[in-house]
């Protein structure tokens, strides 16, 4: 291809990512109508010039503050390999014949999938992890709060979710989220917010599971300080990052 139409390629690849927040390379090539392995070379161009960051079957925009939150089908295929190992760490934490809150996202999903002890009772308003974890009956007990869901998350929140939330008590509360800047933990609705913090709020002890792509990220609705949690567990990242947080919180 001539260089003119390489360069508007990389324009609407870049449009693409910006405006959504994430793109996969299905989904470009759709739209573009040029080969796989096309995209993928101008994938690792535009990395190179800072433009974006490669994910796994994809990409994903480097502005701080996205205009829409991703789905769940994004968030999928981005940092898995980050968020198997933070699911790891999360793991050594867990303690027989406890009960546990998990909260929506894909992070939180893998860590689920990943609890082998049966005598750990999870409580969850996520029905993606809710489905995982039916797989385990009658064995592990788990319960689905049920609501308003919210498709982008797949996640139950509102009145109804939070009333039966008030009566719960968790020795653990493990929490994802879609930014942290500022000692604020951010997500996108207030509502869904809300139901987060009455979690943690009922637990005893509080996590907050979550890869360093989040780290400086804002977003919509703060709700909940990095400081009130007993700690937060990431990925290997960059020695400054670690250090701006270890003030506030201990960092697995």
């Amino acid at each position: 291809m001539s260089k003119v139409l390489k360069e508007e390629r990389h324009l609407q690849i870049l449009n693409l990512v910006d405006t959504n927040g994430t793109a996969r390379v299905s989904d470009i090539m759709e739209q573009l109508h040029v080969s796989d392995m096309t995209i993928r070379r101008d994938l690792m161009e535009l990395e190179e010039q800072g433009k974006l960051e490669r994910v796994h079957g994809g990409a994903k925009s480097l502005h701080l503050f996205r205009p829409h939150e991703l789905t769940h089908g994004d968030k999928q295929i981005i940092n898995i390999e980050q968020k198997q190992m933070i699911a790891k760490k999360a793991l050594t934490l867990l303690k027989s014949g406890q009960t546990i809150f998990l909260g929506p996202g894909t992070t939180i999903e893998i860590f689920a999938n990943m609890i082998e002890d049966d005598s750990i009772r999870v409580v969850t308003n996520c029905l993606p992890i809710f489905e995982k974890l039916t797989q385990r009956l009658p064995k592990m007990k788990v319960y689905l709060l049920g609501g308003e869901i919210r498709p982008t998350t797949m996640a139950f929140f509102g009145e109804l979710t939070n009333k039966m939330l008030m009566d719960m008590h968790f020795h653990q509360a493990f929490i994802s989220s879609n930014g942290l800047r500022n000692n604020q933990i951010m997500t996108s609705t207030v509502e869904e917010g809300s139901t987060q913090a009455l979690a943690l709020g009922n637990s005893v002890e509080r996590y907050l599971l979550m890869d360093d792509s989040k780290i400086g990220q804002e977003d919509f609705y703060a709700y909940y300080a990095l400081k009130d949690l007993t700690a937060m567990i990431t990925n290997d990242t960059q020695a400054d990052k670690m250090v701006a947080l270890e003030k506030f919180i201990p960092i697995f």
